[in-house]
């Protein structure tokens, strides 16, 4: 669909003119001899740009440009004027606008400014879109009383500067939960950087964090901005902090004390200021008993402590962490979502979670491309998770050896789930292939094809 252009102007040998010339672009044209107009046909069919002279009688372009901002604040505005100054310019670009164009018009620059102003608009809706995809991604789910009080510390804790120390175990989410807070503080049109201690060379982190100049090690061929500099004006989050060495957290430890440090290398000193948030998965005061963490530091960080409930604490939480990893990997992949049963859900359930809920997002991710119907039932959550639970709730084993091993391709992996499968289905129905085949909704002609192809065991082993 072509992109849609309002032209604004008292002049009507400006409007037939400058409309010519944009149709021959290809742009669809409206237009308007006034500001009154104008703003009548933004709020019923807004444009993507807006072509708005300044000096108009009655109601003059500055005053439609602050009318036009708040009534629809997406459409892209650029300037026109014949008797243009500096100080005009800058004011409209002040309010809102993108370009200001002197008149006479030149049918070469016209073209040129108006093809910037919708690559930029382009590129904002682009931006808006994969926010809005990173939003959900990060998005915290659940409604378990846990959850709620979390939501409530990490409200009472975003509009603060003070820092904040996360814990919890693996794969509960403490990294979601910095980024909650960022987004509920002043600082979330900043940036938002996190760094996995653990991950991190300690040859290396000093440099990871503080940056270095040219020439200060081997290896170091270019300046290099630190992830403290990265986040000024935001956010740091410091992950796995219980990791990193003693002599890393005293160059910490005075960052945080005095908000500036020097490059490795270098003799400049950069001021900062940057929101820490630091989280571990380790008992951070028995690490201090130990001597491997310092507790002047830990005080520093500790200031607002939150904790990340484990999976199993919030169980009731699981069926919309489901349906949402389910709905998110589809979208990834371009693929219908699979539905699950009641009864695979209680299976789901049941399960303890060591890994918690990147467990969780991996299984699914897992049944979603290795289960060959549209339907999720127990006994495809029973291969992958071998859970063995009670009706009274039971205890649940670690992962089937099929869902731990490594394949080197997506086709080994649906090969051994359906060679796993299908032989599980064989064995419930005392290897009769033609029961074997009506269960699993397939051919019998089909179901002896996929044994050959896939060498399934036709008789139990002795």
């Amino acid at each position: 669909m072509a992109e849609s252009i309002l032209i604004v102007d008292d002049e009507p040998a400006i409007l037939t003119s400058l409309s010519k010339i944009l149709e021959d672009e290809g742009y669809q044209i409206a237009m308007a001899k006034s500001g009154q107009e104008a703003l009548k046909m933004l709020g019923a069919d807004p444009p993507d740009l807006m072509m708005l002279d300044i000096w108009m009688p009655e109601l003059d372009g500055i005053e439609t440009l602050k009318r036009a901002r708040e009534q629809a604040p997406q459409v892209q505005v650029v300037m026109m004027s014949g008797h243009g100054n500096i100080e005009t310019a800058v004011k409209a670009i002040k309010l809102g606008a993108y370009d200001f164009i002197e008149k006479p018009l030149s049918l070469e620059n016209v073209t040129l400014r108006v093809r910037h102003a919708l690559d930029q608009r382009r590129l904002q809706e682009e931006n808006k879109t994969l926010r809005s995809k990173v939003d959900r991604q990060f998005e915290l789910i659940g409604t378990s009383p846990v959850m709620q009080k979390l939501r409530t510390l990490i409200k009472t804790a975003g509009p603060a500067n003070a820092r904040v120390l996360i814990g919890g175990e693996n794969g509960t989410g403490k990294e979601l939960v910095a980024r909650a807070i960022h987004q509920h503080s002043p600082r979330s049109d900043k940036p938002f950087v996190a760094v996995n201690c653990a991950a991190i060379p300690e040859t290396l982190i000093e440099s990871e964090l503080l940056g270095h100049e040219k020439g200060s090690f081997t290896g170091a061929t270019a300046q290099k901005r630190g992830q403290f500099e990265q986040a000024d004006g935001g956010t740091l989050f410091l992950d796995e902090i219980g990791d990193m060495s003693l002599s890393t957290q005293a160059k910490v430890l005075r960052v945080l004390q005095e908000q500036q440090f020097m490059r490795v290398g270098g003799t400049k000193v950069i001021k900062v200021d940057v929101r820490v948030i630091a989280a571990s998965n380790k008992d951070l005061q028995a690490e201090i008993k130990k001597g491997n963490f310092r507790e002047d530091l830990y005080y520093r960080l500790n200031v607002v402590p939150i904790e990340v409930p484990p999976l199993r604490q919030r169980k009731q939480d699981i069926p919309l962490l489901v349906k949402h990893f389910l709905k998110t990997h589809a979208e990834e992949q371009k693929v219908k979502p699979k539905e699950i049963t009641a009864e695979a859900m209680v299976a789901l359930e049941q399960y303890d979670w060591p890994g918690n809920i990147r467990e969780l997002r991996n299984l699914i991710e897992r049944l979603m491309i290795m289960v060959p119907s549209e339907t999720i039932d127990p006994s495809h959550i029973g291969l992958l998770l071998q859970s063995h639970s009670t009706a009274a709730g039971g205890t649940a084993t670690a992962p089937s050896p099929l869902a731990m091993k490594n394949f080197d391709s997506l086709k080994d992996a649906r090969n051994a789930f359906e060679r796993e499968y299908i032989s599980r289905k064989l064995r419930e129905h005392n290897w009769n292939v033609s029961r074997t085949a009506e269960d699993l909704q397939i051919e019998r002609s089909h179901l002896h094809r996929k044994i050959k192809l896939l060498n399934v065991e036709l008789r139990p082993e002795n």
